[in-house]
């Protein structure tokens, strides 16, 4: 399954984490139909990006499969098919979590994987999943997570693609002797994560710094709470120590939202009237 990218820094939003978290509010609120691609211009424009790059970035989701696009007139019209929908569920049920930041089960999951070297592209798919899923990189071949990951969930439709026993997969448990604590803070860059969630927090934690209309803003919001997510592998609490600062930026989360939700609902109900 195609994850969610996080390659740019946390002051600059890629216009396709954008898009995916405008989608997701639309599928959130019953919004399935296919939308005129001004209404994406515009949003995005509130939130700083220029109609060529939203128009670029829409038609480079069309070539990846997570929309499809059709000419409607003289105008265009994009929906999420089958594949951006998955994306956008799986998605939803950690940004809507009510403990977003904790690992689901207990111990750790393993995974090795061989790709052919003909096949980088989905080598690079495997990894983001992987790492969207809080996998890092503890030996060379060698990939661990928090908890225990549903990795047929993890993998989706990519599962399929993948050749025949080219992923392995265990459940794991700490040995006295040999903790995992040391190799999981050397995987983890642990200041990066910590980072992470103080730019989260400065940046959201007074909603009147936020200059644009509540879709806008709310699109923001969820934009730069995806790539939160996509930065925290959910690690044990016992591993971060009591100051960690995940349960903060999870109530000003909420507190954004619950500001915003409203009125970026009548903003859509204004923009796309019938849904």
């Amino acid at each position: 399954m195609q994850s969610l990218s996080r390659e740019v820094e946390a002051t600059q939003r890629a216009p396709q984490r954008l898009l995916l978290a405008l989608l997701g509010e639309l599928l959130e609120r019953g919004i399935s139909r296919p939308v005129r691609a001004s209404f994406y211009l515009d949003v995005l424009e509130s939130a700083g990006v220029a109609a060529p790059t939203t128009r670029a970035a829409l038609d480079r989701m069309a070539v990846t499969g997570l929309l499809s696009r059709a000419r409607v007139g003289r105008g265009v019209e994009f929906a999420l098919t089958d594949q951006g929908r998955a994306v956008l569920e799986e998605a939803s049920e950690r940004v809507h979590s009510p403990h977003p930041f904790d690992p689901v089960g207990s111990g750790w999951t393993l995974v090795t994987f061989t790709v052919p070297e003909d096949q980088r592209t989905l080598r690079h798919r495997l990894r983001a999943a992987l790492a969207w899923e809080g996998f890092a990189a503890v030996r060379d071949g060698l990939w661990i997570a928090p908890g225990e990951v549903d990795l047929v969930a993890a993998l989706g439709g990519l599962k399929e693609e993948l050749p025949a026993g080219a992923v392995i997969a265990f459940r794991a448990r700490d040995l006295a002797a040999f903790p995992v604590a040391d190799a999981a803070r050397t995987a983890w860059d642990l200041a990066r994560i910590r980072a992470a969630h103080e730019r989260f927090a400065m940046e959201w934690n007074t909603a009147e710094t936020i200059e644009a209309p509540p879709l806008a803003a709310l699109t923001m919001l969820v934009a730069d709470w995806l790539e939160l997510l996509r930065s925290d592998p959910r690690l044990p609490f016992d591993y971060l120590g009591e100051d960690w600062p995940a349960q903060r930026t999870t109530e000003i989360y909420r507190a954004r939202r619950a500001a915003w939700s409203a009125a970026a609902a009548e903003a859509l109900s204004a923009a796309l009237p019938g849904d």
